[in-house]
């Protein structure tokens, strides 16, 4: 019954020296095969114990042809423990569903925010100084940068950045990181398999951007490597609401 939980330990010290030294795409799947089966793992081991005390209820045992004597007689855990993991069990279903929401409303408010822009070129550059840039989901897919970071960036550094921002949107990141982010939600000790996934991701991009990045020298200085780090798949916390769209 700890095994899951051994398997998730495991995954967490594992998952950041693996996802840096995996080429990109393997690393990405790797991260994310990983995480969908240790949570999928976890989830079943908890709602295995919790049915051991939720499957001894009167009412539940009318329902199923199980018997309660003998349930109670094979019963691997006390019926305390059994509770807990009901208990677990219920706040993971609860979490998954506030950030499946979440994730989703983010990803609508962003389409929302430069729907207008859809008839536009592409890139769309949006007037706020707050230097970031991401991938928009939506028909058309588009690529949203502000004014502060083109500000910051050279020629072939906005090449660069374009092609890379199109390559999470050419490659679905967005499910990736849905997926990855959902199964760290299932089991928290798969945050670090969550960040090594996200981090091979941006590494496929790049990689896939192709001459405009092959170097990946433009971006590894300190300033500009804060800024990479803001560009990504949407995720919620940018544009706002007040900010105003052109197409580029």
């Amino acid at each position: 019954m700890y095994l899951p939980l051994l398997v998730s330990a495991v995954l967490a010290l594992v998952a950041p020296w693996a996802g840096r030294r995996l080429p990109p795409r393997a690393g990405t799947w790797a991260m994310v095969c990983a995480a969908v089966v240790a949570a999928g793992t976890w989830a079943t081991e908890l709602a295995i114990l919790a049915f051991t005390a939720v499957g001894q209820v009167p009412l539940v045992a009318a329902q199923g042809p199980w018997s309660v004597g003998v349930l109670k007689a094979e019963d691997p855990v006390s019926r305390g423990a059994a509770a807990v993991c009901a208990g677990v069990v219920l706040v993971v279903v609860v979490s998954v569903t506030v950030a499946s929401w979440r994730r989703g409303r983010a990803l609508v408010d962003a389409w929302r925010q430069c729907r207008h822009i859809a008839a536009g070129g592409d890139p769309a550059v949006v007037d706020d100084p707050v230097p970031t840039a991401f991938a928009v989901l939506g028909l058309p897919e588009r690529v949203v940068v502000s004014c502060g970071m083109l500000r910051l960036l050279n020629p072939q550094e906005r090449q660069a950045l374009l092609a890379h921002e199109r390559a999470h949107l050419r490659n679905r990141h967005h499910l990736f990181s849905l997926v990855l982010h959902l199964a760290a939600t299932v089991n928290p000790l798969l945050r670090p398999v969550e960040r090594a996934g996200a981090l091979a991701a941006e590494r496929w991009a790049d990689e896939e951007a192709g001459p405009w990045s092959r170097t990946g020298r433009w971006w590894r200085g300190p300033s500009r490597g804060r800024l990479w780090r803001r560009a990504g798949p949407a995720r919620g916390r940018w544009p706002p609401r007040e900010a105003r769209c052109r197409s580029a």
